[in-house]
């Protein structure tokens, strides 16, 4: 065993969820409504099998070399392009590609966060990230949710209450502005604004995640915090997970010229060439956008159905109603706590995920997180209706 010899501040994989049951119910127990996988029709199996073979025609055996070909370097400049569509100034060398958007973050948190930082984050968050703060030491700070997103003035709260008691301010603050992960909420472009008027005021970089962007179902965009960024703030990162595939591991982090050399320099060699060749002919070519559409339709369909059925199945709960994106927060009657609730809601015959898991202090919740971008509509309708089974029981 060489276990002693492991380097010190990166832990082990937590085994809270599997004592909480959190990851222990299989799809064929009881309909999963867990995690934000596409729904397997939406996979362009022959959109990226014929990218595939026009990079072979044209590029030959340099496709598969370590360096690759054109394809593999025009990518930069595509996803560049589609920024600048969404506002944001980039260009192809303000672009690094990753292996999606958990790795950009993870390399973010390389470049700018040593042991004993502060970082913001909203409260709940994106799970996967609390595990990349702790990995750097960081000091993480949960920061108030509302239907609007990210509660800006608590943020501004906290931060002049840190510094009238002389306590560290952050060095980074993450956010999700748009269909956040887990509630589905939007941050108002005020708000947007607001933000990035503290980041300037007490200097900190914002980190914006938006995986989703690109799936709004309902009502008018909003400005990416980059495309408002004047100052050099915000670091964004994106992925064509949701919107492509998942397997495709191709992500981006799109910052200043000083930003993305640090990053290139940490991501040396990890980023798989023949996939940025295929992913960059797919989305030049315009199969990608074509495709958008469809998949907005059906996502928009399966949210529907979702909200639909919590109104018929479950009217004591609250939720989020999201113009976009793949999650709805549920919140349960009495502070039903969600966690406790999961293995009755599981004998009923669902699975979702405890609203404690997103929670950076893991405080217990009695809200819980439901996906419907994967699940056939027929199943969402039922899972609801076991959730609902499952919550009068423990309310009777």
């Amino acid at each position: 065993m060489v276990t002693h010899l492991f380097a010190d501040g990166i832990e082990d994989a937590s085994d809270d969820e599997d004592e909480e049951g959190w990851a222990s119910v299989s799809a064929a127990d009881a309909i999963d409504l867990r995690y934000g996988f596409p729904f397997p029709e939406s996979l362009p199996n022959e959109g990226l099998v014929a990218a595939a073979e026009a990079v072979f025609e044209a590029e030959g055996d340099v496709a598969l070399q370590y360096l690759g070909g054109e394809y593999a370097d025009r990518l930069d400049g595509v996803i560049a392009a589609r920024e600048r569509e969404r506002g944001v100034a980039c260009e192809a060398e303000n672009v690094a590609v990753t292996s999606g958007s958990t790795h950009a973050i993870d390399l973010v948190c390389r470049v700018f966060l040593d042991p004993g930082d502060v970082v913001f984050t909203e409260a709940p968050t994106f799970m996967a990230v609390l595990d990349r703060f702790e990995d750097r030491g960081a000091a993480v700070a949960g920061l108030p949710v509302d239907e609007n997103g990210l509660d800006v003035e608590a943020v501004a709260d906290e931060l002049a209450a840190r510094e009238a008691r002389g306590e560290p301010l952050p060095k980074l603050l993450y956010t999700i502005p748009t269909f956040h992960n887990p509630t589905g909420t939007t941050l108002p472009a005020a708000r947007r604004r607001r933000l990035l008027d503290l980041a300037a005021q007490y200097d900190f970089v914002v980190l914006e995640g938006d995986a989703y962007g690109d799936l709004r179902y309902d009502g008018e965009r909003v400005p990416p915090l980059a495309a408002l960024d004047e100052a050099g703030r915000v670091v964004r990162v994106s992925t064509f997970s949701k919107t492509i595939a998942p397997g495709v591991r191709t992500g981006w982090v799109v910052a200043d010229d000083a930003v993305v050399a640090r990053v290139d320099r940490l991501n040396a060699g990890g980023v798989n060439r023949f996939t940025k060749a295929v992913v960059s002919r797919y989305v030049a070519d315009g199969g990608f956008e074509a495709a958008l559409d469809g998949l907005r339709a059906s996502y928009a369909r399966r949210r529907d159905r979702l909200l639909d059925a919590l109104d018929g199945h479950l009217p004591e709960a609250t939720w989020s109603e999201p113009d976009g994106g793949f999650f709805v927060w549920v919140t349960l009657p009495e502070d039903l706590d969600s966690a406790a609730l999961l293995p009755d809601a599981v004998d009923e015959g669902v699975a979702y995920l405890p609203g404690a898991h997103f929670s950076p202090a893991k405080e217990e919740s009695s809200s819980l997180r439901l996906a419907f971008s994967h699940a056939p509509p027929d199943d969402i309708e039922r899972g609801v209706a076991a959730l609902a089974r499952a919550t009068r029981a423990a309310t009777e």
